[in-house]
């Protein structure tokens, strides 16, 4: 099993999680990141003053899932999120040693 970490940018959420959709995932946790890279943030004006904003919005998925459709997921996630500008977003895969369904008792992929 295996555990993908995806940090993209907050507008691109809905076209994965359609992607994944599509190759059978169901489920998926979302959390709402910041992030400082290589996009350097940028500085905006607000009531005449300038600031800088370092750290950026984005949006960190979570996915859990066999070894099987880890490829897939990858290929599905990059699709959904290149625009080919800076600051698309990283994909992290882990690998999962175990996995409990608390409500059934299930383990492992049973669980997925």
């Amino acid at each position: 099993m295996k555990f993908i970490s995806a940090v993209i940018k907050p507008f691109k959420l809905d076209d994965v999680r359609d992607a994944l959709a599509e190759i059978g995932i169901q489920g998926l946790t979302v959390t709402e990141v910041r992030g400082f890279g290589r996009q350097k943030g940028h500085t905006e004006l607000y009531r005449g003053a300038e600031y800088v904003v370092d750290f950026l919005p984005k949006v960190k998925i979570e996915v859990a899932l066999d070894d099987d459709i880890m490829e897939a997921a990858i290929e599905a996630i990059c699709k959904a999120t290149n625009t080919g500008k800076i600051g698309d977003g990283k994909i992290f895969v882990t690998s999962l040693e175990q996995v409990v369904r608390i409500r059934t008792g299930e383990t492992g992929v049973d669980a997925l």
